[in-house]
């Protein structure tokens, strides 16, 4: 299955770092950065982590929620989220159904080594719950930056 640009996103239920469930739905007239990292605690997530926290109230000022989805347990999620100050909701994907619907969940190569797992995508969804622009395989680096001059520019 593949997401396009101007469909409505695939709405989705996860259990998220505070132990309620949520859902994509529950976020209808916000703009949402569903941002997917491959995993807790590792440097390049926690740049990426860091940086959504560290800009966290330019994307509040233009109605926008921060929502990161990885494989981790809640629990992991929640030891990030504590050790970090992380100020939004991380989402635990553990069976990897959220990832393989916005299509993040992919054969990766390491090291010589072949595996399943999530190519770091960002995706910015509209008030209406339609996705607007993807990011696929992301560079950490200035990522963030991007994002938000991105909805400041077209959904601000």
């Amino acid at each position: 299955m593949s997401i396009e640009i101007g469909q409505k996103a695939p709405d989705f239920k996860l259990e998220a770092s505070t132990g309620e469930t949520v859902s994509l739905s529950d976020y209808k007239g916000k703009n949402v950065v569903l941002y997917f990292y491959p995993k807790d605690m590792t440097p390049g997530c926690t740049t990426e982590a860091c940086d959504f926290r560290d800009h966290i109230e330019g994307f509040e000022e233009l109605d926008t929620v921060i929502l990161g989805v990885s494989p981790d347990p809640v629990e992991k999620h929640k030891k990030f989220i504590d050790k970090y100050e992380l100020p939004f909701l991380l989402l635990a994907d553990e069976d990897h159904k959220v990832a393989e619907a916005y299509d993040v969940w992919q054969l990766k190569k390491n090291f010589g080594k072949e595996y399943m797992g999530i190519v770091r995508s960002t995706f910015v969804i509209n008030k209406e719950g339609e996705l607007v622009k993807e990011w696929r395989k992301v560079r950490v680096k200035e990522h963030v930056e991007t994002a938000l001059n991105y909805i400041k520019e077209n959904l601000g």
